[in-house]
Formats: structure tokens, C-alpha cells, sequence
């Protein structure tokens, strides 16, 4: 049975609000009164509970978990028979916006999507990057550079509490993270469709930012970033250098990271190497798990090829390939995934409108440009300079008969970097290095592969070694 207390500010709970709002103010200050307490309208009291309506859920959050007591005990000094708050969120603000902001909800995979802003209209129609149908999990391929990558990628798809938050992925251009961002968020559409996911790039967020501020929507910009479940923010370093943008970066990152909200963040390098970035968002970046993309090897650029040369062979008919073809592309478009997609679908529509298969001469013909751009212009000099240098041993010990550890542990890392960045034969590689037999070369460039596999320290030397010789 409702009381009398109850009823009155059933009645009159507008004007008893609006009094208990103003000594808010006073207590609270301008700003944050302005902005968490002045939004909210009150609907009534009922056993105990004063309903609160919010423009957003973010909203009633926050004052919930920063202004709960305060407010309860200014309801009970002003006789408001009240224990506890509930806040309803606003139909106009977030009951009309699709649970998934990238306008996942009756999405297909036949297309390509574009991302929208919530229903509430405050950000006009700003539309971010197109979702790609074909940028699956279906449709990446694993291999040992990104298998782990890979992994913590399916994990935050599960939708599943998980151990690491953020998630930051990094490597090179072409190596796959954007196609495991927009993976994870075609995964989420399927399991979770109730899950509030917001999937844009870096420069997409500035661009919102921006024009927040310029028509003075900051708050719906807060209101539209902090009440997401999953933000996925691809090509992050561009922020970097960005003052204000940081700014409400930092921000935005800590509202959700402290309520638990998943991040997924990407970039073409690490945190702490981003230029211009303020150290404590790089420190925070790095809380979670941080992902590196290495650079694909020969399997894992064989296996793209054979999963595309499929796909490839439904949209063209039978096309035959020959004998060869797909290992001299993995051998000889060793940097981008994509350059080496490319080519593929190039032999494929050449094959197609002249009417004969894909043999090495037609690639040799076709891709003429692209192989010439591709060539190993890496020496061998300067892999033995390179790799004298990282482990502090001098050049001519390398190249000298010496047979310790130290020694020769570096030795067969550069014939193995020598094999794998440039042209020369083995043979040519062995007159290079004091003019050991081509037999020694092979036989160091398999050790190498066997300790890259089970020595993580060998790994890493080695992919750090070939970055600093293809940058």
C-alpha cells in the first residue's frame, strides 16, 4: 500500500525535485550539476525507490556512482520517504538507438556495411568506415605470425569476461588487423546482439570530436562513446600529436575501462613507439595485452593465396593454375597481404579475358610492375653488418672461422635473414660469408627455423632483425 509521504511526491515529485536540484548545485557545483544533475527528470516514488528518467544510460550510471548518497540523503532531510535511486533511460535518446551502433542489427554478409551513429541524431548522418562481409573469422587465415593475435581476437568475440582489457593489436600494413577488428564485431553481431558495439578508426573519432565541439554536443559525444559495451578504435597512432583528442581519449578510455567495457584498439606499431603520443595513454594501452602482428612467412602467404585462389575460382569460373604459380607469388610479394591479394585477383581477370590459364610467363607478363617494386633490395653486407651490431660481436668474427656460441648463433642468423631478404643463391650467400660451402648455409638456415620455433628470445631477435633491415 503506497503512504501518504508517497503519494505527495507522487503528486507534486517535479516541484520537490526541482527544489533537492537547485541545493544540489550548491553542494555539486556548476558543472557537474549542469551536467549529471540538471538532465534528470523525476517520475515518481514508489516502495521506496524515487525513478529518475536519464538522457542516457551512461548518464544515470555515473550519478549512480558518484551522486547516489548525496542525493538520497538531500531526498531524506527534505522528508522523501527514499532509499535507493533507479534511473530509466529516455525513449528519444537511447530506446530508439540500435543496440549495435554500427547498424549491425539487420545487417547481411553479403555487403559491404556502413557504420552509423546511434538513432539520436545528434552526429547527422557522419557515417565511418564501410564493415567489410568479407572480413571474417572464416576468412583469416592462421599461421604462426598472427596465431596469437588470432586468438585473444576470437576471445573478446566470445563476449565472455576476459583477462586483458584493452586488447591492442599492432604490426605492419597488410598483416591482418583490420580484417580481425571487423571480424570481431560481425562475431559479437551474431552472439550478442544485445551488446552495444562501436567499431570506427582513429581519425573517425577526431572527426566526431571535432565537430562535438564545434556544434557544442559535447556531451552527446560523451553519452555516445562511454555508454558502448565493445569500442574497437582501428589505426590509432593517428591521435598522436592530437592535444584535445587525446584528451577525451584518456577520458573516454577510463569511463569504460572502469566499467568494465571491453576496448579493442589497433596501430601500425607498439604503444609506447606511437609519435606524440602522451605517456599516460601509451602506460594504458599497455595494461591489457599487447599484440604483435609479425610479418607473414612463406606458409602463411601460400595458404592466403590457396584460400583466395578458391574464392577467386567461384566469381571467375574454371580457371586452372599452373604448376608453381602460387609459390613463386608467396616467395617473390613478401611485405603486404594485400599487394599479394591484389595480384592474384589481377591473373584471375587477365586469365578471364584472354581466355588461357595462369602460367609463370603470364605472371612474369602481368605482374611485371608489382614484382619489380617487390624485389629484395637488402644486401648481404648489410644483414652481417646489421646483425654484428645487435648481438656486439665484430664483423670480421662473423665472417672469420670461430666456432663458439656467441659466435656462431649470430652467424646462422644472418645466413637465415641472407636466405629470407634477399636473392642470392646459397651458394653466393657462402662466398659471403668467408666462403663456406652452400651446404653450411643450409644448414645454419634450418637451425634457425627450428630455434625460431621453440626459442622465444631467438624469435624475437629475428623479427626485430628484419625490421630494422626492411624499414
Amino acid at each position: 500500500m503506497v503512504g501518504k509521504e508517497e503519494e505527495s511526491w507522487d503528486r507534486m515529485g517535479a516541484e520537490h525535485w526541482a527544489g533537492i536540484s537547485e541545493d544540489l548545485r550548491r553542494e555539486v557545483g556548476e558543472s557537474n550539476h549542469k551536467s549529471w544533475i540538471e538532465p534528470l527528470e523525476c517520475i515518481g516514488v514508489r516502495d521506496g525507490v524515487l525513478s529518475l528518467r536519464a538522457p542516457s544510460r551512461f548518464v544515470g550510471d555515473w550519478v549512480k556512482r558518484n551522486y547516489h548518497d548525496q542525493i538520497i540523503a538531500r531526498l531524506r532531510s527534505n522528508g522523501a520517504p527514499v532509499a535507493r535511486l533507479d534511473f530509466v533511460v529516455h525513449a528519444s535518446r537511447a530506446d530508439s538507438a540500435p543496440a549495435v551502433h554500427s547498424d549491425l542489427r539487420g545487417a547481411s554478409r553479403n555487403g559491404s556495411e556502413s557504420l552509423q551513429d546511434p538513432g539520436n541524431g545528434q552526429f547527422g548522418d557522419l557515417k565511418g568506415g564501410p564493415l567489410d562481409a568479407k572480413l571474417t573469422f572464416e576468412n583469416f587465415v592462421v599461421g604462426k605470425p598472427n596465431e596469437l593475435a588470432h586468438a585473444a581476437a576470437r576471445r573478446v568475440a566470445e563476449a565472455a569476461p576476459v583477462t586483458f582489457n584493452p586488447l591492442f593489436l599492432y604490426g605492419g600494413v597488410g598483416l591482418g588487423k583490420t580484417h580481425l577488428m571487423q571480424a570481431i564485431t560481425w562475431e559479437l553481431k551474431e552472439r550478442r546482439p544485445d551488446l552495444q558495439v562501436l567499431y570506427l578508426s582513429a581519425e573517425q573519432f577526431m572527426y566526431r570530436f571535432v565537430q562535438a565541439l564545434r556544434d557544442r554536443q559535447v556531451m552527446d559525444f560523451k553519452n555516445l562513446f562511454r555508454s558502448t559495451d565493445v569500442l574497437m578504435v582501428d589505426d590509432v597512432q593517428f591521435i598522436g600529436g592530437k592535444d584535445n583528442t587525446q584528451e577525451e581519449f584518456f577520458h573516454t578510455f577510463n569511463a569504460l575501462i572502469d566499467q568494465n567495457k571491453q576496448i579493442v584498439l589497433s596501430a601500425d606499431r607498439a604503444p609506447g613507439e606511437i609519435k606524440d603520443l602522451e605517456a599516460r595513454i601509451s602506460s594504458r594501452m599497455q595494461c591489457g595485452l599487447v599484440v604483435d602482428l609479425h610479418p607473414t612467412n612463406y606458409e602463411l602467404r601460400l595458404g592466403i593465396l590457396q584460400r583466395k585462389a578458391a574464392l577467386f575460382a567461384s566469381s571467375y569460373g574454371s580457371i586452372r593454375i599452373g604448376d608453381g604459380v602460387l609459390e613463386f607469388l608467396a616467395h617473390r610479394i613478401a611485405t603486404n597481404v594485400r599487394v599479394l591479394e591484389g595480384a592474384l585477383q589481377r591473373l584471375f581477370a587477365f586469365s578471364s579475358l584472354i581466355g588461357q590459364e595462369i602460367t609463370l610467363d603470364m605472371v612474369q607478363d602481368c605482374l611485371s610492375d608489382i614484382l619489380r617494386s617487390s624485389e629484395r633490395r637488402v644486401t648481404v653486407e648489410e644483414i652481417q653488418r646489421k646483425v654484428a651490431e645487435h648481438f656486439n660481436i665484430r664483423l670480421s668474427d662473423m665472417l672469420g672461422p670461430k666456432r663458439t656460441r656467441t659466435i656462431a648463433r649470430p652467424r646462422q642468423i644472418a645466413m637465415y635473414l641472407s636466405k629470407e631478404l634477399t636473392s642470392r643463391s646459397l651458394p653466393e650467400i657462402g662466398r659471403r660469408f668467408g666462403g663456406r660451402d652452400h651446404t653450411t648455409i643450409l644448414h645454419g638456415v634450418r637451425r634457425v627455423e627450428e630455434m625460431r620455433a621453440t626459442d622465444s628470445q631467438i624469435n624475437e631477435d629475428v623479427e626485430l632483425l628484419r625490421r630494422l633491415l626492411e624499414s
